[in-house]
This record gives structure tokens, C-alpha cells and sequence, in this order.
């Protein structure tokens, strides 16, 4: 009898510790979502941005969007989530457009016709080469704009505290890609798997520009005690706007718009 229980235990000991290994070797599948297709700006109906290139410092090329701002207004840089590329995120730029802010639209390493694989150390890399081309594009610190949505919050959060930056704007934030992944694996060690960690509750504390939270009260993808948890770890100033019935995805169409647009007017009289 004892053998037996034995046996089963070990067995079970087996395929679990098979689960974790398979976790670890294959966590990125489970965290980067690419479409690697290259998008348009006319086709996904922001035709007045014009296709762009710049490169990352180990060469690999990355494909964007750009429109120069009006004067007087501000330029957002848009760092994107896990899960498609910059053409799905036209819907969120085309209010910005319609008021005459500038934005840069870049798809990070891995995605819409960029070069290489998805990565933290990769992506940290590219941003770094997206602000520089918007600094090249002659948009001073003053007048810059980061904004970050979901895993790219992490990218944004980086670049808003080592650089000079007017505000940042993060939607449906993470405080850390280990926070979201034990959550959505508790059954696993995720937070000590886990590679590519954004964390973004360890870097907060250094932003020196206002920051805007919106995050969706109805979020099954990135729960919204994490972003709420990102805005009570980060300095003041600071607002969060929490948007009662609004998932991880349709928080622009469900108030977060309007509450970035009114954000960044209050920001840019």
C-alpha cells in the first residue's frame, strides 16, 4: 500500500515539475501575442501618418508611424501591449490625431514587420530607439508625451523615468508582468519563472512628470488592483481613473478616451 502511495505521489511529482519545466521553456509563447504583418496607416484609417523606419542598437529595424504636431501641441508616443501590432491601435491615436497632437506609433521588435523577437531586454532596446527618433524629429522634452497600454505600460514606465518626458499615460497597467503572471497561473511559481518581468512597481517611485492612470474596474486580463497598486506606488502628481464596467480592452471607448483627452488638455492649455 505504501509503495503504491509512493509511486503515485512521485508520479504526480513528475508531471507537475514537467508543467513547470514546459512553463519556463516556452513562457514567451504564453506572453507575446505578435501580428507580424505590417499594417498600413491608410488601411487601419489613420491615413494622414506616414510610414517610418529607425533601428534599434543592435541594428534590428523597426517599422512605424509618425505625424508631426501642430504648434503649440504635444507629441504622444505610443508604446504598445502583447497582443497584435500598431494597427490595432489606430482607434486609440485617432483623437489625438483629430486635435492636432503628434504622434509616434512604433511596433516593437517582433511585431507588424519589425525585425527580431519579443523581448524585455529587446524591447527596452527599441524604446530607447523610438524616443530618440522623436527627439530627432525635433519634439523637446517639454512637449513630450509617453503613454503605455498594458505590457507596453512596463516599456513606458522605463522610458518616463530615465528620461525627460512632460507626463506619462498608462492604461491598464501592470505593476509587474510577475504580479499578472501568478495570478493568472497560481498553481505555478510563475513570479520566480518568469524572464521578461517590466517591473514596473520597482521603478515608479523615480518618475518626475504627472502621471494618468485609466484602468478598467472589470479587467479579467490585468485585474485593476495592479494598476491601482502602480498608483499608489508612484509620486505625486498623479490621478487614476477607474472605469466601472470596462474590461482590459474597451476602456477607451468606455470613458478612458475622454479622460486622456481631458488629461492631456489640462497638461497643454
Amino acid at each position: 500500500m505504501l509503495d503504491g502511495a509512493l509511486r503515485i505521489a512521485a508520479t504526480v511529482l513528475a508531471a507537475y515539475a514537467a508543467i513547470v519545466a514546459l512553463a519556463y521553456f516556452f513562457q514567451r509563447s504564453l506572453q507575446y501575442f505578435p501580428d507580424r504583418s505590417a499594417a498600413s496607416p491608410a488601411a487601419a484609417g489613420v491615413p494622414e501618418m506616414a510610414a517610418v523606419e529607425t533601428a534599434s542598437a543592435d541594428g534590428t529595424r523597426l517599422i512605424g508611424w509618425y505625424r508631426d504636431a501642430k504648434p503649440g501641441r504635444p507629441t504622444v508616443v505610443l508604446f504598445h501591449g502583447n497582443g497584435g501590432n500598431i494597427g490595432d491601435r489606430a482607434f486609440l491615436v485617432r483623437p489625438w490625431l483629430d486635435r492636432g497632437l503628434g504622434v509616434v506609433l512604433f511596433n516593437l521588435r517582433g511585431y507588424g514587420g519589425s525585425g527580431g523577437s519579443p523581448s524585455e531586454a529587446g524591447w527596452f532596446m527599441d524604446s530607447a530607439a523610438v524616443l530618440a527618433f522623436a527627439r530627432g524629429r525635433g519634439v523637446p522634452p517639454e512637449r513630450l508625451v509617453v503613454f503605455g497600454e498594458s505590457l507596453g505600460s512596463g516599456v513606458a514606465v522605463k522610458v518616463a523615468t530615465e528620461h525627460a518626458i512632460a507626463a506619462l499615460i498608462l492604461q491598464t497597467p501592470l505593476t509587474s508582468a510577475a504580479d499578472v503572471a501568478q495570478h493568472h497561473y497560481p498553481f505555478l511559481p510563475a513570479r520566480w519563472l518568469i524572464k521578461d518581468r517590466y517591473d514596473s512597481a520597482a521603478r515608479i517611485s523615480a518618475l518626475r512628470a504627472p502621471l494618468l492612470i485609466v484602468h478598467g474596474e472589470a479587467d479579467l486580463v490585468v485585474p485593476v488592483r495592479f494598476g491601482r497598486a502602480l498608483l499608489a506606488a508612484a509620486p505625486e502628481p498623479k490621478r487614476g481613473v477607474f472605469i466601472a464596467g470596462a474590461g482590459h480592452n474597451d476602456v477607451p471607448i468606455k470613458g478612458g478616451a475622454d479622460a486622456v483627452l481631458a488629461f492631456l488638455a489640462a497638461a497643454f492649455p
